[in-house]
């Protein structure tokens, strides 16, 4: 497996929206999103990239493996 892509606290936020997310609060930068059961935060700190401990903490909020995060980000 290559490595995971990097996206910002604002790209990770689109495409969480696209998969069926949506924004339930924003608590000062952290955007908290959910679909049904599942819930995470994501920070939005401008145009950083996500730090790799975290991008891996949402996606094991959101039940996703790193290969479909991988695969579902370059569709």
């Amino acid at each position: 497996m290559a490595n995971l892509p990097r996206p910002s606290g604002k790209e990770m936020v689109q495409f969480l929206m696209a998969q069926g997310y949506a924004i339930v609060r924003i608590t000062g930068s952290h955007h908290i999103m959910q679909k049904g059961p599942r819930q995470t935060s994501v920070p939005v700190h401008g145009n950083e990239t996500l730090k790799i401990g975290t991008l891996r903490s949402i996606l094991r909020d959101i039940d996703m493996s790193p290969t479909e995060f991988e695969r579902l980000w370059r569709a």
